[in-house]
């Protein structure tokens, strides 16, 4: 059966394959019976037999070979060269007759050609506007022309460089193209049914010029723009532009823009917002998403020219306009800015649920609404504490430390009415529960207090001891061995919370407090009090990193070792660590660090993500760089100067308090706070430790049973597990007959989508709002930005830009700049000269061990890896927060 090369604009047959995303759009939309002007699709099969039949797949591989994205200045001469043989080329009788063909109805009327890629206005990617568009084209000549042009602009410089920005390869690209029937527009337009520079869902924004609607999306023209509150159906907002090119078709084909004064004149008036609102709401409620809709009247009709979705949105966890829901991102608490596996969220999830399960009886997954997924990422309801008085103090209080933009976003917030705070009473049964939970806790907490040491080592004994007492069997066969894994997830998992917080909590909590105290002893040298918790003990994060330097000392000390660490690279290393292949004091070493910390990696409270044991190049790479490390400045003697830098500072403390009234009684509650401060503090690091051993514990046994399953072919990958869901596991668990496969791809295709995501907010609201921006001062310029102080000290060094620390190595002295760390990034910090990270507070895991190590560090800074660069020199400022830029 020969391939079809035109098909009615209304065809079920138009899919994005056959149509590309304009024209499976519009087919979609004329066959619900929306306004689309009438016309036709020239398919897909037309451009690859029009390719095909000139031989101009190989003229493009040629032309593209070795073209990069940073290229792209080379990228116009071969674009060039393509589109000459395009327009050079024949088109072969049958694509030209069966155009004609269709064409041939309309009698010669003036159309529209418009191309439609198949990477064109996708849910989650739209590519608008790199392909040409052809306005009033008239007769079969001038229309075959416009075809091939069509498939020309497929190869524009500007297209060939957006689709190598995006990640998309060119073997997934065609071409088809849409041709409609000529609307002569009076007034034209696009309407956005989202406000798309707030996010705000509860506003359509249209923008309106007279004429065609050319001038407007070439942005030759400053059209006429109208705010709508869609809740009350206000026109919010008028705002006239001069709108003084206007573009209309010429009599002999084609379109002229002329230079008219219109700015008086308001292009749309109540009646027509009244009708575009109706249009938008039926649009939107088709696609069940935000519209970017061109429009157009003509005639006193209004015509739907164009939708396609607007992708430059973040999802919000939850859409509701009142009550308002604020959410808050756990990745930018955690240093973990990326996508999360279905599975990761989960095991989340499972771990938040022993949490609530200590304040909500009888709590179950439904019940922990305060986690959602947004965005393939961990979202933190926080609208509830904002509600409360109690909350919206102690939320206030706690988020510079957390994330110190979230501080400006709630002060943003927090007069809607629609979060007004309620007047705080609580019910019998939650002062019951509340008071259950921390009647025990302040019993420990005062234990801690008269015995931090002793307190601090019952703690770590009943972590070891908790540990040893988990026990996942194998079952007889995969099913079965599904099967206890998920028995595991929801029985194992809610013990780090429920088990340890009730002990975490009187040790970290009074070494807080003592901190506190500490820096109002300080008064105006706050430093001097962050000083005390350098080089802090018992702390598993810092222990780690000095357990690794230990490895590089190792290293070093053996010749042939530290011979072949210094002639291979990282990967290389890696895996001949895996294959047992290292020197004999490197694999021995290294393996006995792995049988500690193998269990942690990148991104680690992600479940989803690979462990250093499987992948161990991230640790050589870090080994190479510690062989670097100038040994008056190795970290064993950094982590000692450190410690005695804390007994200066508290000596120094303490001899100020000594001088003012009651010294003698200030001077020796600096010294007791001083003490619960280095006990205490360390263990900051412990509770998540214990929970990614757990999670450990469960990632191995779920890719052993991964493998039976990818070795049956119900998966193809062990790792695929981590893409289903608990409830997915149980129907496979089942034997439930599933395509598998095509939901582990669709569910990796929306993953690596949101890898490829330049920017994550820190807070989103559910009508849509979306907050991005990290701490900016008023003092940011062109060399000077400014960000929170979160560990002392001033630095001058050269950059380095790190979006992931497996790349390249970090140099000794450089200044890490990178969007967040968790504890697979500090082992870095040993090598580094300072510390700057986009997200993060005072008391995240890299501030926490910036301090300890003495880098100075500056927290939150926004955007701070895109304006910076690597190899520049700066000044970094830990105890005030400034970066300065000496050279450029």
């Amino acid at each position: 059966m020969a391939a079809v090369i035109t098909i009615p604009l209304d065809s079920e047959e138009a899919s994005l394959v056959s149509a590309g995303g304009k024209g499976a759009s519009l087919a979609r939309l004329a066959s619900a019976g929306f306004p689309v002007p009438p016309g036709f699709i020239i398919t897909t099969t037309g451009y690859h037999q029009f390719v095909m039949a000139n031989q101009l797949s190989a003229l493009i591989s040629r032309s593209l070979f070795r073209v990069v994205e940073e290229d792209t200045d080379k990228i116009q001469a071969p674009s060039e060269t393509i589109r000459q043989a395009f327009s050079s080329a024949d088109m072969p009788t049958a694509i030209e007759s069966a155009i004609r063909a269709a064409y041939r109805p309309m009698n010669g009327a003036p159309v529209a050609v418009r191309s439609s890629a198949t990477l064109e206005d996708l849910p989650n990617l739209s590519f608008a506007g790199q392909q040409d568009t052809f306005l009033n084209v008239i007769g079969e000549e001038m229309l075959l022309r416009a075809v091939v042009d069509c498939w020309s602009s497929l190869w524009t410089a500007r297209a060939i460089t957006y689709r190598m920005r995006s990640v998309e390869q060119d073997s997934e690209l065609s071409l088809a193209i849409v041709v409609q029937e000529m609307v002569q527009s009076e007034v034209s337009g696009v309407m956005f049914t989202v406000n798309p520079l707030t996010g705000l869902l509860s506003e359509y924004v249209v923008d309106a010029t007279f004429g065609l609607g050319e001038a407007l999306v070439s942005g030759q023209v400053e059209p006429d723009q109208f705010v709508i509150n869609l809740l009350t159906g206000e026109i919010r907002e008028v705002k006239l532009g001069r709108k003084q090119v206007v573009t209309r078709s010429v009599r002999t084909g084609g379109v002229e823009s002329v230079s008219e004064d219109t700015s008086q004149r308001q292009t749309l008036e109540e009646s027509d917002l009244r009708q575009l609102m109706e249009l938008g709401r039926q649009v939107q409620g088709a696609y069940g998403s935000p519209q970017d809709i061109e429009w157009s009247f003509a005639g006193g009709r209004l015509y739907l020219l164009q939708s396609r979705p607007v992708t430059s949105l973040f999802p919000v966890p939850e859409v509701s306009f009142d009550p308002l829901q604020v959410w808050f991102s756990f990745g930018a608490a955690q240093g973990v800015l990326g996508p999360i596996t279905p599975l990761g969220r989960e095991a989340f999830k499972q771990l938040a649920l022993g949490g609530a399960s200590m304040f909500v009886a009888e709590a179950d997954q439904d019940t922990v609404r305060f986690v959602a997924p947004a965005g393939e990422r961990i979202w933190l309801r926080m609208s509830d504490l904002l509600r409360h008085p109690v909350g919206l103090r102690v939320s206030r209080k706690l988020a510079p430390f957390i994330e110190p933009s979230m501080s400006r976003v709630i002060d943003s917030l927090i007069d809607d009415p629609r979060l007004a705070a309620g007047k705080g009473r609580l019910r019998p049964r939650t002062v019951w529960r509340v008071s259950r939970f921390f009647m025990p806790v302040m019993g420990r907490a005062l234990h801690a207090i008269a015995r931090p040491e002793h307190a601090q080592a019952e703690f770590e004994r009943n972590i070891e001891t908790s540990l040893d007492e988990l026990t996942l069997p194998k079952g007889a066969d995969r099913f079965e061995s599904l099967s206890n894994i998920i028995r595991f997830m929801h029985d194992q998992l809610p013990g780090p919370f429920r088990y340890l917080f009730p002990r975490f909590i009187p040790l970290f909590g009074p070494s807080v407090l003592s901190l506190g105290l500490l820096t109002r002893f300080a008064g105006d040298k706050p430093e001097l009090a962050l000083q005390v918790t350098r080089a802090l003990p018992n702390n598993v994060t810092t222990e780690m990193d000095l357990g690794l330097w230990n490895i590089a000392a190792a290293i070093l000390s053996d010749d042939d070792s530290a011979a072949h660490f210094n002639s291979e690279n990282a990967m290389t290393l890696a895996n001949e660590y895996l294959e047992k292949a290292l020197p004999e004091i490197a694999q021995t070493s290294i393996t006995s660090f792995m049988d500690r910390y193998g269990m942690r990696g990148i991104a680690e409270i992600d479940l989803g993500q690979p462990r250093w044991q499987e992948d161990p190049t991230p640790v050589m790479q870090t080994l190479k760089s510690y062989l670097a490390i100038d040994p008056a400045r190795s970290p064993d003697v950094v982590f000692d100067s450190g410690a005695e830098a804390a007994r200066s500072a508290i000596s120094t403390l303490a001899g100020e308090s000594r001088r003012r009234p009651l010294g003698w009684a200030r001077a020796r509650l600096v010294r007791f706070a001083a003490r619960r401060v280095r006990s205490l503090m360390g263990v900051r690091e412990s509770p998540k430790f214990f929970a990614i051993r757990v999670m450990g514990i469960l990632r191995q046994a779920l890719l052993e049973t991964g493998k039976e399953f990818a070795d049956a072919e119900t998966i193809s990958r062990p790792d695929d597990l981590f893409f289903l869901e608990i409830s997915e596991l149980e129907s496979l668990a089942r034997r439930e007959q599933q395509d598998w496969n095509a939901i582990i791809r669709s569910r990796r295709a929306s993953f690596d989508r949101e890898l490829r995501r330049k920017q994550v907010p820190r807070v989103l609201v559910s009508d849509g709002r979306a907050f991005y921006e990290g701490v900016r001062g008023r003092s940011d310029d062109e060399n000077t930005i400014v960000g929170s102080p979160v560990s002392p000290g001033v630095v001058e060094g050269r950059v380095r830009v790190m979006l992931d620390p497996r790349t390249a190595g970090l140099e000794s002295g450089e200044i890490l700049v990178c969007p967040g760390t968790d504890p697979a990034w500090t082992p870095l910090f040993l090598a580094a000269g300072g510390l700057i990270t986009e997200v993060g507070g005072m008391m995240t895991h890299g501030s926490v061990v910036a301090r300890e190590y003495g880098i100075p560090a500056v927290v939150g800074v926004d955007q701070a890896t895109t304006r910076l660069k690597t190899g520049q020199q700066i000044r970094l400022d830990g105890t005030v927060g400034t970066i300065s830029l000496i050279n450029s």
